[in-house]
Parts: C-alpha cells; structure tokens; sequence
C-alpha cells in the first residue's frame, strides 16, 4: 500500500490543502482547498454550563497521544468516511515522525471519544474525532483548545462547518482569509530549517506546554478532576 510521504503532507497543509478520499475502500486520493474555511478561534470557544460541569467532574479520563492508531481506526470505521487505508498508514507515519497528535477521552479504561490532528508551527489543524459516549468528543476538543491555548498557538483549523463545530464558536471564512491567517501561523512557530515548509515544527508552540503547567502541582492529577477544573479554568478566561 502506498504512503503519503510525511514531508508532502506538511507542505500541503502549509498552503492550505489537505487530502480525502471517497471512500473506506477507494483507492484514490484527492487534494482539497475548500472555498470556505471552519476555524475555531482560540479566544471564542464556547463552554456552555453542561460542558463545564462535565470537564469539571472528570467523567473522562482524558489523554494526549496514548492511543493515536485507535482514534484514527474508530473515525475510519464510519459507514461514511473520507479516511481510506493509504490516509490511515499516512497519518499514522506522521504521528511516528511527531507530526500528528491524538486526544483521547476514557472511561473504565475504554476508549470512548478522541480527536486526531496534525502540528505545523503554530498552527493545528483539526481531522476527525469520534464519541460513543455522550460529550465525549466535545470534552476531548475543550482540551485540545486549553492545549492549544497554553502552548502558545494561533490557529485551529476545522476544515468543513458542521452545526456541531458551529454552537462550540467555530466561525467559516473564505479561503483568502485563511490562507493569510495560517501564513502568520506558520511564520510565528517556524523553526529556522532551510528545507521550507516541512521544517516548520514549532518552535513558538509547544504541544506538550499544557502537560508541565497540570505537572507543576503535585495536587493535580493529569487525568482527574482537579485537571478538569484546570481546563475548565483556562476555558472560562476566553469564552
């Protein structure tokens, strides 16, 4: 099976295009600049009290990077889905090389909801994410934008508006737009590499921030409730 070179995949996504497929079992690929743009401004997430309630009580353990292949496999296994088995393998050699990131939401040791994405400066750019249990997949995205809040970053890409990304306060944008706003993304967390895009890992912004601020209290623990009150915190300042 082939696979999308990891250098390829960050170039695209540093000019704003990003690839699909039709199907599970298509055997194509194709690239795509939508017209519009779903974004989710850091400072505009919307944390409803019911949300709130449920990061605060730690229903989910929630983690970052513990189960990336798992995420992916379960928004594949849609019966509808853009994610065929040459994105897959591709996606899963960019988290390998450090590119790409997964949050995942637990209970009872289960993998219930999660998100995966990919990092290229100072910019995240938002794939899919699943739940099987209620909120799951709103409590790992409230963690991802207390993660991208800390670590510094400008830009959280949604690619298509769905009405669920629309009541948590993503905003759709014409592609001019986004394109000039992810130009200063990447200019802010490039790294100095001579190579071009690719080298863009993000020395402005740093995936792993949010772990040292929840590590620096020996009271918190990284999955429980304490931490939940931390993001609910962190959310609260911006909402």
């Amino acid at each position: 099976m082939a696979v999308l070179d990891p250098d390829l995949l960050l170039r695209a996504y540093a000019i704003g295009v990003f690839p699909m497929a039709d199907s599970r079992d298509a055997a194509e690929i194709f690239w795509v600049e939508p017209r519009k743009r779903a974004i989710m401004p850091l400072d505009g997430f919307r944390l409803s009290r019911s949300l709130r309630k449920k990061i605060r009580s730690g229903a989910f353990t929630v983690t970052r990077d513990r189960a990336f292949a798992a995420v992916l496999r379960r928004c594949a296994e849609r019966d509808e889905t853009w994610i065929n088995r040459e994105i897959e393998q591709s996606y899963n050699l960019l988290h390998r090389v450090g590119r790409a990131h997964s949050i995942e939401c637990w209970q009872d040791d289960q993998l219930v909801g999660g998100l995966y994405g990919v990092r290229l400066g100072a910019a995240f750019f938002g794939e899919s994410m699943f739940s099987l249990k209620p909120d799951a997949s709103k409590v790992a995205l409230a963690w991802l934008v207390a993660r991208l809040i800390v670590g510094g970053f400008r830009l959280l890409d949604c690619q298509f508006m769905t009405d669920h990304l629309r009541r948590l306060g993503a905003v759709e944008i014409d592609q001019k737009d986004y394109v000039a706003i992810l130009a200063s993304a990447l200019s802010e967390g490039a790294s100095a590499g001579a190579a071009g895009a690719g080298d863009a890992s993000g020395a402005g912004a740093e995936f792993g921030a949010l772990d040292r601020l929840l590590a620096a209290d020996p009271s918190r623990s990284v999955d429980g409730a304490a931490s939940g009150c931390v993001i609910a915190q962190l959310l609260g300042q911006t909402s």
